[in-house]
């Protein structure tokens, strides 16, 4: 199993990527809302900074929200990641639609979200390569244009798709190398994987190559109702909802070895990475959490 750390994104952004590199995490990923609940990041500017500050860790937008930008620009910032990281960028990509006023503040009908994100990973499969492009879509036309620099991984980055319903795993199916949800029970990512893998071979796709990911709301520390109750409320104020009732389902909570065996119940319905975003409401907190990850949990993760 792959792990990774969620960096915060904001003020401590390279500090943090350098300090989970060091550990020994296996990538960083940063997600992105234009607006949401609370301060939120830009997943393309916090992961420059975090690829400016590393040297061998990857880097994931998890999740970047391809349908609040023109889907050109998200070409281009996608390509330019990729090369001032040297290669290092994976491209986490969703639909988002849980919080409507961002698209309306960016001029997007959030019921357009779907088949612009269709659009952008289309655009993004043509030019990718970095040859002279021409395409009359619903949303971008192109005529002769070429994408350079072109992302220095050929064709352009690993995709991991976000999601859960079963749109997601359809386009999952045909565009993903990686599956990535958050908020579901070992069950659900077990079933969900089959049918991303039954829609990709649908596709013409060999879907063997295909992983499963999980994006894992997490508070561990050696006091076990510290981290539930911490990571229960951070995730709370998240979201704006409840989550007192769904935490011990939906996120990953507690002592080291409640943490493990849960991580053990994924890894056994499929999941090969893991990303760890911390649930915790300050940086105290959020220290206190990745200190624990880091000396009681990466160690034995890594095994599973």
């Amino acid at each position: 199993m792959r792990i990774g750390l969620s960096i915060s994104g904001l003020a401590d952004t390279a500090d943090e990527a350098r300090r989970a590199e060091e550990a020994g995490f296996d990538f960083v990923g940063c997600g992105e809302h234009v607006f949401f609940h609370g301060p939120t990041p830009n997943a393309f500017v916090a992961l420059a900074a975090a690829a400016g500050a590393t040297s061998r860790v990857r880097l994931v937008t998890s999740i970047a929200l391809a349908p609040v930008y023109p889907g050109a620009l998200f070409a281009k910032l996608t390509a330019a990641l990729d090369v001032v990281s040297g290669g290092r960028l994976d491209l986490g990509v969703g639909a988002g639609g849980e919080y409507p006023a961002e698209f309306t503040a960016v001029g997007v009908d959030v019921n357009e979200r779907f088949r612009r994100l269709d659009e952008t990973l289309e655009l993004l499969r043509r030019l990718g390569p970095g040859g002279p492009v021409t395409f009359d879509g619903e949303f971008t036309a192109l005529d002769g244009v070429a994408l350079r620099p072109a992302p220095t991984q050929h064709e352009g980055p690993p995709v991991w798709m976000g999601g859960r319903g079963e749109g997601a795993l359809r386009r999952a199916g045909r565009w993903a190398d990686v599956w990535m949800p958050y908020l579901l029970d070992p069950a659900r990512v077990r079933d969900g994987l089959a049918k991303v893998r039954d829609h990709a071979a649908a596709q013409g796709r060999d879907p063997r190559p295909l992983s499963g990911a999980l994006l894992a709301w997490t508070a561990v520390d050696e006091d076990d109702a510290w981290a539930r109750a911490t990571g229960t409320a951070a995730v709370s104020a998240t979201y704006a909802q409840d989550f007192s009732g769904l935490a011990d389902r939906y996120l990953l909570l507690g002592s080291p070895d409640r943490v493990l065996e849960r991580l053990a119940q994924y890894a056994r319905a499929g999941v090969e990475h893991v990303l760890f975003q911390v649930a915790a409401s300050d940086a105290a907190d959020r220290r206190r959490i990745i200190d624990t990850l880091t000396e009681r949990v990466l160690p034995e993760a890594g095994r599973l």
